[in-house]
């Protein structure tokens, strides 16, 4: 309990110096600005009344509510099989966390359907996370998909339970495009605008580090693909109506990841009534919006190159893997999970659970040599303890699917694009409050398998009790 993880740190993947950064861009949605709960429940119920009204489907699965409890960001659904599910770095699906609708599919059920619990290669999704090209799993990245993963699992719960034939590839079309068109038909933007109070959670620290960046000359922008207007009311009301005077660029409807690697597309200049200017731009300026356009117009009109630019956002695609992979810069994830993900880890029941259970783990690695039938007995009360704690580990952070960033032991899917594509993670921007503008990160340096010694190779002092001990206790 004396070494208690930080809820407001900053973790590092990749060793990176804040004093080499001199550009500082940003994503606007759950980046600059964060939302209230109620937000995901008018996602959710808009979208199951647009299924309800456009595509025809059934008036009562209006009775279906959003469940905020019920999923976790980056799950993988069978668009075929319909089903949702959490997979690791491996492609090893979790056992346990497999959904048809609101129920669990038995393990046995799982292993039948998938000749196992691996997904290969050509059936995950692909690299944006999308159903694409004969891959037949989507993954979901997005903070906002949250409410359609919801409405894809009580929308198939309805058919199962009222045994009605149905495609489930259409179905996962239909709840995409409804969820879709709640952002495009701007469904959302009205209610938001409309009262911004309820649906943005103000914080006067996102001013706040805009103000230290700026205060130690340091050049700013945005990249969103939200429109003009939304993101004018809401920087308004987070940061204050001179919020422009603090960024250098700021471009709106950006379409990323489309925008990171479509040539074609021209910047246009929006006025200060929304209005598409058309004139040439060959300079973009400070104070002035501008839509669309793309990332190699913008490297040319800005000179902004390489690693001096640290760009944050919250999508580990569409925002953050071309910037590192095609255009060097340094990124940044936001990841608000963490932040309560870390609490629990603090709790002492928590602690003590982890301890227990790993020393389960070495202890079955240890006395595997004894296959005696009275110690073969006590191995297997301690796998079944092992397994029931794995389970109670799992319901710490959300009783169907655990944490974000683990499966039972591995890292999930997850963790391992998050630890690829961002340089450094955070729970929210202000984090960076905590650290000075020359600050270098370190990552931890983590031991691989091969530099740990097994158990049974310890030192007496540091291993587990002798089996006959074990035994009588």
């Amino acid at each position: 309990m004396n070494n208690l993880l930080n809820p407001d740190a900053i973790f590092s993947n990749n060793e990176m110096s804040l004093s080499d950064i001199e550009i500082y861009g940003f994503d606007y949605d759950y980046t600059l600005v964060f939302y209230s709960k109620h937000l995901h429940t008018l996602i959710f119920n808009a979208a199951r009344d647009l299924l309800i009204n456009e595509h025809r489907y059934p008036a009562e699965i209006r009775k279906y509510e959003y469940d905020p409890n019920f999923a976790i960001r980056g799950l993988h659904y069978d668009v075929q099989r319909a089903v949702l599910m959490k997979i690791d770095a491996f492609h090893y699906i979790q056992l346990g966390t497999v959904y048809r609708g609101l129920s669990v599919v038995p393990d046995e059920e799982v292993i039948e359907m998938y000749e196992g619990s691996h997904v290969p290669l050509e059936q995950m999704s692909d690299f944006y996370g999308k159903s694409s090209h004969g891959n037949t799993m989507k993954q979901f990245m997005d903070i906002f998909s949250l409410p359609e993963m919801s409405l894809l699992s009580c929308v198939n719960e309805y058919f199962l339970k009222n045994n009605i034939d149905y495609e489930p590839v259409h179905l996962y079309k239909d709840v995409k495009d409804s969820i879709r068109d709640v952002h495009i038909k701007g469904i959302m933007y009205r209610a938001i605008e409309a009262d911004i109070e309820k649906y943005i959670c103000y914080a006067e620290q996102t001013r706040a580090v805009l103000a230290k960046l700026a205060d130690h000359g340091k050049k700013m922008f945005l990249i969103t693909n939200s429109p003009s207007s939304f993101v004018d009311k809401g920087m308004r009301y987070i940061v204050g109506k001179d919020w422009r005077d603090l960024f250098d660029v700021v471009i709106v409807q950006a379409e990323k990841p489309n925008f990171f690697n479509d040539k074609r597309r021209p910047f246009r200049k929006v006025n200060e009534k929304g209005v598409l200017l058309w004139d040439k731009i060959h300079k973009l300026q400070k104070g002035q919006i501008y839509k669309q356009g793309n990332l190699y117009e913008f490297l040319k009109l800005t000179g902004w190159r390489g690693s001096k630019v640290l760009y944050f956002g919250d999508h580990i695609y569409s925002d953050l893997a071309d910037l590192t992979l095609k255009h060097g810069w340094r990124t940044g994830a936001i990841i608000p999970e963490l932040r309560s993900e870390l609490k629990i880890m603090n709790t002492e029941q928590y602690i003590q659970t982890m301890t227990w259970l790993q020393t389960l783990t070495g202890l079955l690695e240890q006395m595997q040599v004894h296959r005696d039938a009275e110690s073969q007995l006590v191995l297997q009360e301690w796998k079944k303890e092992r397994k029931e704690m794995r389970e109670m580990t799992k319901n710490f952070f959300n009783t169907q699917f655990g944490s974000l960033f683990r499966t039972d032991q591995n890292p999930t899917y997850f963790l391992r694009r998050l630890s690829r594509f961002a340089d450094i993670y955070m729970a929210s921007l202000s984090c960076l409050l905590n650290y000075d503008v020359s600050h270098t990160f370190y990552p931890r340096r983590t031991p691989l398998q091969h530099e740990l010694p097994a158990w049974s190779d310890r030192a007496p002092a540091l291993r587990p009790p002798l089996l006959q001990e074990a035994q009588a206790e």
